[in-house]
């Protein structure tokens, strides 16, 4: 398997040779040359640790110890069941994928458990370390720094909008005491950190030096890793192999969704990926009208993982949306660059969309546990409203859940009138001391406190 960028001027490279790099040199992201067809018969009926490793290996075919990584990875220890990803049905036809059952309660620890380990093998193996540089609104960080803590040559540098958290996502960083984790609390928003983790990227000569790598899903292992579970959660909801379904996915940079993109280009029968966006509604804006419009001011909603308002992976997407010319990609984020926005054609086919409001989630939330006794967080509750909206009969519907509804108890209380519960490892984790660095909106800031702590 060869990568690409989207851009078009890098060479192409394989997996082990992008793994530790994040972007592309010429600032692009990577992506498959092809995306591989799966055999979906011979998939159905395997353990989650099984179908990881038979849907990787078509994205990581240089990587001779992969069954052993993935083996160590999906464990009932790590993640509290051998289903990994168990679904729940609410009624015939509607389900919950469950995605949030590892160290941090958010999906990213399905991809960010296996970056992990990822990472400390080609280290080891290469004998050398690595920088890490992530931003993150809110569960990207936790889930890489648990992932990374204590992990022999690496140190991870993770930026977050100062303020911009629940208390559970903040405590989840900044308590961690690790002195390979450096917690950087940015005076903006996300968009803000995800532009800074950008730019000292594109400082080749520091990223160099500094052999700077990438957790966030600017990195292709983490978008392969997501892919998995849509065809776990495929098998677990049909009989048939031809039986169509739909995916609900409360999306703010498109990662997670985009892997359900990646899994129906590989032949997975998806009816419909449903994007739910919250009151940042740059995405639904996009699949409503055709027209790409970052907005000035992100919104502080109380579904904080998705106040983004420049999705990331979105590139990806744009880069099959123009027939994979990297021309036009470099033209297309020049235009994004200078004057906020771009129009493509309204695209026709896979995706639908739509918004979720406070109001809404906060509805959401309570039907869902009036007529299921099931408690569900914000983000998924965005999911489960817009994936309603667009349900059709007789085509299942999986509403990822991305995250517990412990880390949002605000919002629960607000929804329900009551506490969610709380595993007992971390009934008290707000109150233990907290360590971070609040810095400016400035690259020069950031670089200086990687020279600094390296």
């Amino acid at each position: 398997m060869l990568y690409v960028s989207t851009r078009g001027n890098a060479p192409p490279r394989r997996f082990t040779d992008i793994l530790l790099e994040g972007l592309a040199p010429d600032g692009g992201l990577y992506v498959p040359e092809d995306y591989p067809k799966a055999d979906l018969a011979s998939l159905r009926g395997k353990s989650y640790s099984e179908l990881a490793h038979a849907v990787l290996a078509q994205f990581m075919d240089d990587l001779p110890d992969l069954k052993r990584i993935v083996g160590s990875t999906y464990t009932k220890n790590i993640f509290g069941t051998d289903d990994i990803t168990p679904l729940k049905t609410l009624e015939p036809g509607f389900h919950l994928l469950g995605l949030s059952n590892g160290p941090t309660l958010a999906f990213k620890d399905i991809a960010m458990q296996l970056l992990g380990n990822l990472f400390e093998s080609i280290l080891k193996k290469e004998r050398t370390t690595l920088n890490i540089l992530g931003a993150t609104s809110g569960d990207t960080g936790s889930a890489a720094e648990h992932a990374l803590r204590g992990k022999r040559g690496i140190q991870v540098f993770m930026l977050s909008p100062h303020g911009r958290m629940s208390p559970f996502q903040r405590a989840q960083m900044y308590a961690l005491q690790d002195p390979n984790i450096h917690n950087l609390a940015v005076k903006g928003v996300f968009d803000d950190c995800q532009d800074l983790v950008k730019q000292v990227n594109a400082d080749r000569a520091f990223k160099s030096k500094h052999r700077i790598g990438a957790v966030n899903s600017i990195n292709w292992a983490r978008v392969a890793a997501q892919v998995v579970y849509y065809f776990k959660g495929y098998f677990s909801a049909t009989e048939e192999d031809d039986q169509e379904v739909a995916f609900a996915v409360p999306s703010g940079n498109f990662g997670n969704i985009y892997a359900g993109y990646v899994a129906r280009a590989m032949g997975l029968p998806i009816r419909k990926l449903i994007l739910a966006s919250n009151e940042n509604d740059v995405l639904d804006e996009f699949f409503s009208t055709g027209r790409y419009r970052v907005r000035k001011n992100v919104q502080e909603t109380s579904s904080p993982s998705m106040d983004i308002s420049k999705a990331s992976n979105f590139e990806r997407y744009v880069f099959d949306l123009v027939g994979r010319d990297g021309a036009r990609v470099r033209d297309l984020y020049r235009r994004l660059d200078s004057r906020g926005e771009f129009d493509l054609p309204r695209p026709d086919g896979e995706f639908v969309s739509g918004r979720s409001t406070h109001a809404d989630r906060l509805r959401t939330i309570k039907q869902v546990y009036d007529r299921f006794g099931v408690m569900i967080d914000p983000h998924t509750a965005d999911g489960v409203k817009v994936g309603l909206e667009h349900r059709q009969p007789g085509v299942p519907l999986l509403c990822l859940e991305t995250a517990l509804p412990v880390k949002f108890s605000q919002t629960i209380r607000e929804a329900l009138g009551r506490d969610p519960e709380r595993p007992k490892r971390l009934e008290s984790l707000e109150t233990l001391p907290q360590r971070f660095t609040v810095i400016e909106r400035d690259p020069d800031a950031v670089r200086r406190y990687i020279e600094d702590h390296a």
